[in-house]
């Protein structure tokens, strides 16, 4: 999942997307509000955690602008305000959530899991597709009732092609949600990473499931 932090506080920033990154999210981060709607032009995101007081436009400005763009990426809110006014104003904007400074970081992460529940289409707490159970919160796998090892990376690989298990996702696609906008390299390093999920996913159980779709990119079967 491809999230953007639009945060002015670029210590917090930083830490923030450190974090998430180590959650397995690719993450990109804006300082003003004009870069978090540059981002957000360019990039389809999953999650936009927007600081209520960057600099100008601020944050609810922005959430206004996406909303009236039909830009319809969750949006979650941070502020070091806590007045009743500033969370209906933001919600108004079009705010899906809200979280005042300072806050927990596994707060952060479990709405930001709740986040991508709520969102089209429905996204249940536990990912199947067929034999094989992904956990996006607990960050585990198991097929056929038996653990499967995975780098962040490669979870991010696996549960964003699960999430769209039935539908063909193109190579670019993954690249743009797994990797954020530091990686500079070829659509080859999806091909890599498939490779890694198709030696432990596969392999050992002896049963496919990462289907290729020549020249298009990959499919995992529902069923």
């Amino acid at each position: 999942m491809r999230l953007l932090i639009a945060e002015d506080d670029a210590q917090l920033s930083a830490a923030l997307a450190r974090g998430l990154r180590g959650e397995g999210y690719a993450v990109d981060v804006a300082g003003t509000g004009e870069d978090a709607l540059h981002h957000a032009r360019v990039y389809d995101y999953d999650v936009v955690i927007l600081d209520i007081m960057i600099p100008k436009p601020d944050g609810i400005a922005v959430c206004r602008t996406l909303r009236e763009e039909e830009k319809w990426a969750p949006v979650l809110m941070l502020t070091a305000r806590d007045g009743v006014n500033d969370r209906i104003r933001g919600l108004d904007a079009g705010a899906d959530d809200y979280l005042v400074k300072p806050f927990d970081f596994g707060e952060l992460v479990a709405r930001i899991r709740a986040l991508l529940r709520r969102s089209p289409p429905e996204r249940p707490a536990v990912l199947t597709a067929g034999d094989l159970e992904l956990d996006p919160a607990a960050h585990q796998v198991s097929r056929q009732g038996k653990p499967v090892e995975l780098t962040p990376r490669e979870f991010a690989v696996l549960e964003f092609l699960v999430r769209r298990s039935g539908q063909v996702v193109t190579r670019t696609e993954l690249l743009a949600h797994v990797w954020d906008q530091n990686y500079e390299g070829s659509t080859n390093i999806v091909d890599v990473y498939v490779g890694y999920l198709r030696r432990k996913v596969e392999e050992p159980f002896g049963k496919p499931l990462i289907r290729t779709v020549r020249g298009t990119g990959y499919v995992v079967d529902p069923t």
